[in-house]
């Protein structure tokens, strides 16, 4: 074989071991159904409990007029509270499952082995508030754990993940969801304490985190959402761009100056839409813990890029679009032990997805009598 032929098998060797391993199917069915029941459930309590319930009692003025208003929402808040117990439940099955499959089929560094460690430490504090109400310094010990356990989990997805828009994305996250368990940490600590200093920087870090939250959730399209780029040579892929990037752009633009528009256009007009905006961001700062300071343009932006991302990986049954399902709809704030369950099993399930290791013996194997022949070579690129 001659030295470019030798070379070319070595990149085609490296190229196959090299190929993505993050299938759910390869887990396992028990895995595999266990997980899609948690996004499932998850995304259902989401909108029955933490949002609709929040809608009912935004629309209690409107119940005295329209009499099937109340029995409506109460009823559906009343299956987002059994879904609550049942997303607990899965969760708590889908961490264990995918904790003993980490164990049993990779190969973990000592810091993947702390981080389970620390997880398997969360659910037994979760099991322990069940039977004892936890005090502001059992939430101080939870959170704590929490922030060790996310840690070290996600040094263990940056370990694994070489490319650069994945790597931007998970710290991103990372420090977002940090800067809301920073301020529950320092704020109950204070109150704890009983000192009437005000703790350094929570505000700022609220902040900054929601701001940090907002940004991942644009971000998580440039790490997993490839597929629209307009410079691609597939006409159907770049008639769907431009679709996806026009239809963007406009939302986008219009959300953005709606308010001044309407203000030149109808200024009572304008007042209404204010109003009905402050209702939804109402709504969703006590279902997902956004306060929407940021313009709400931003927001739909992030939810636009993280919805078609999120459903791009589940069509091709990534382990990756389940991950960052649950890691976005348990919010920014953590006030409920199953929001925070539900943030550490998507990082969980998203370190399964990465490249399978190379292939050890691909260099061994240009070496081989075997591989002296052009036919040898064509069999085993087959």
């Amino acid at each position: 074989m001659s030295p470019s032929q030798k070379g070319m098998f070595v990149i085609k060797a490296a190229t196959i071991g090299e190929r993505l391993h993050g299938k759910i199917g390869e887990f396992g069915p028990l895995f595999e159904y266990t997980i899609k029941l948690v996004l499932l459930a998850s995304f259902l309590e989401l909108v029955l409990y933490r949002l609709v319930s929040r809608l009912g009692m935004h629309l209690s003025k409107m119940a005295a007029t329209h009499p099937w208003i109340t029995p409506t929402f109460t009823a559906l808040t009343e299956i987002g509270a059994w879904l609550l117990n049942v997303v607990a439940i899965l969760l708590f099955m889908g961490l264990i499952i995918t904790m003993v499959h980490r164990s049993a089929t990779q190969a973990q560094s000592a810091l993947a082995k702390a981080g389970t460690a620390c997880a398997v430490l969360l659910l037994l504090l979760t099991v322990g508030f069940l039977f004892v109400q936890p005090a502001m310094l059992g939430s101080v010990i939870y959170n704590s754990v929490a922030v060790l356990t996310l840690s070290l989990f996600m040094w263990d997805y940056l370990a694994t993940h070489h490319e650069r828009t994945q790597r931007i994305f998970g710290l991103t996250y990372f420090l977002g969801i940090s800067g809301w368990l920073y301020y529950q940490i320092l704020s109950t600590a204070y109150s704890l304490a009983g000192t009437l200093a005000a703790p350094p920087l929570v505000y700022e870090f609220h902040r900054a985190g929601e701001a940090l939250m907002v940004l991942a959730s644009i971000l998580v399209f440039a790490a997993y959402g490839q597929g629209l780029s307009l410079r691609t040579k597939n006409r159907r892929q770049r008639h769907r761009a431009i679709w996806f990037w026009a239809t963007a752009g406009v939302i986008f633009t219009t959300l953005l100056f709606t308010d001044y528009l309407l203000e030149r256009y109808n200024p009572a007009l304008a007042s209404s839409v204010r109003q009905a905006s402050q209702g939804i961001g109402w709504i969703f700062q006590f279902g997902m813990g956004y306060t929407f300071y940021l313009p709400f343009a931003i927001y739909m932006a992030g939810l636009l890029c993280w919805s078609y991302t999120v459903i791009k990986l589940l069509s091709m049954g990534r382990v990756a679009g389940y991950g960052i399902g649950l890691m976005f709809m348990a919010g920014y704030a953590l006030l409920f032990s199953n929001l925070t369950l539900m943030v550490i099993l998507g990082v969980m399930l998203l370190t399964l997805d990465r490249a399978k290791p190379p292939v050890a013996d691909a260099t061994a194997a240009t070496a081989s009598p075997l591989m002296e022949s052009p036919e040898g070579l064509v069999t085993e690129q087959v």
